[in-house]
């Protein structure tokens, strides 16, 4: 079982708070704990399934469990499963608490770094009148208080420094030093796949702190690229730390992503990354015609998400399950259960422009000069269409 390398080589920008020897620490056992339960555990609960639950369960009903639903009852009450679902909740709260800590001592001084960082830029656009959909403002996401839009101070960024340092924790590492695999992901598919696309106007919706947002930039250094959020806290903060990077040229702005303004048919790549189970039921539909909306006529729209529960068994749907019960992901179970290849079909898209792939990021290496490799990066499910256009087969 692999290792997570050490928080200390984590990328370091000018917002990253400063850890002392216990607070790094923490985030250390968290990521080593969340590679355990990958690793160790989770194998155990499979050998506790196969080797006694399933045949106790189709000893009571005459069959064995037929979907996840039955899976979950068959394993309510086993000590291998709940010893497995109790570290993971634990590690989420261990992850919360430790960031924080962290956060909460320096908040003042963190906000006034990305002041400082944001002043006399063109390219962040806050809107305080805009209304945050309740599925982002009544939402404690990911157990984090207030969620993503929670501002507890005038020009508040405790929320979006507490995911900035601790996400490396949460996933073990394998989003890699700057937590931006989902965006390095899609530029090496771009690359590998259409070599010819060269988009001139790229949107991020649902962009965050801008993680997956950058690779994008370096991918595509002429581009215009126009970053959007709900959350202005992690707006301003993606914004500074984007500056702080030496990229100035990515425009932040604070709308709703199933109805900016951009104009018809402005972009030639609309994207996300793990937003689409962050909507809501109202919300995804809009924003998928939103996509195509912006899209101009050979434009790509693309959704990196995690693979939906008809690609596997059902053990496999219910472990994957726990998001939607256990970690304040209340559309999680409905988003994988969709087909989003039909999604974007009622979204307007041509069936045969419609597609599902595969993206990975190059393996990662440490930041700051290190030598530690932070190994292979995950792979992420990704479904899109192509606008029609006339000689579109040309671009790939």
């Amino acid at each position: 079982m692999s290792h997570p390398a050490p928080w200390a080589d984590i990328g370091r920008h000018a917002l990253m708070p400063e850890a002392g020897h216990d607070e790094a620490a923490r985030f250390d056992v968290v990521a080593q704990l969340n590679t355990f339960l990958a690793g160790r555990l989770a194998p155990a609960v499979r050998d506790a399934y196969e080797g006694r639950v399933r045949h106790a369960f189709r000893m009571r009903h005459g069959h064995e469990p037929r979907d996840r639903r039955e899976v979950a009852e068959a394993m309510s009450r086993d000590p291998a499963w709940r010893t497995w679902s109790l570290v993971r909740r634990n590690t989420m709260e261990m992850r919360q608490h430790a960031g924080r800590q962290l956060v909460g001592r320096q908040a003042e001084v963190l906000r006034d770094r990305v002041r400082a960082l944001n002043e006399g830029s063109p390219n962040l656009h806050l809107d305080p009148s805009l209304d945050v959909p309740r599925y982002v403002a009544a939402m404690d996401t990911h157990l984090m208080r207030g969620g993503y839009a929670a501002e507890r101070m005038q020009d508040d960024v405790a929320n979006p420094a507490n995911y900035d340092s601790g996400f490396f924790a949460t996933v073990g590492g394998m989003a890699g030093p700057w937590n931006d695999a989902a965006g390095r992901a899609l530029a090496a598919w771009l690359e590998r796949e259409h070599p010819a696309f060269k988009p001139r106007v790229i949107v991020d919706l649902g962009c965050g702190l801008g993680h997956n947002t950058l690779p994008l930039r370096k991918a595509f250094p002429e581009a215009r690229i126009v970053a959007i959020d709900v959350a202005a806290p992690f707006l301003r903060y993606g914004h500074a730390r984007a500056r702080s990077l030496g990229v100035d040229d990515v425009e932040f702005r604070q709308e709703d992503a199933t109805a900016t303004s951009l104009p018809d048919r402005s972009a030639d790549l609309v994207y996300t990354t793990m937003v689409l189970h962050e909507t809501s039921a109202e919300a995804l539909p809009r924003l998928l015609a939103e996509t195509r909306r912006l899209l101009r006529p050979g434009g790509l729209a693309i959704h990196l998400e995690q693979p939906p529960y008809r690609r596997f068994e059902p053990f496999e749907q219910f472990m994957r399950d726990w998001d939607g019960r256990y970690n304040n992901e209340p559309f999680w179970t409905a988003l994988h259960d969709m087909d989003l290849t039909e999604r974007l079909v009622r979204a307007g898209f041509a069936r045969d422009r419609v597609f599902e792939t595969e993206c990975r990021a190059p393996t990662f290496k440490a930041a700051a000069g290190r030598s530690e490799d932070f190994g292979r990066a995950p792979a992420w499910y990704a479904v899109g269409a192509w606008q029609a256009a006339n000689g579109l087969a040309a671009i790939g």
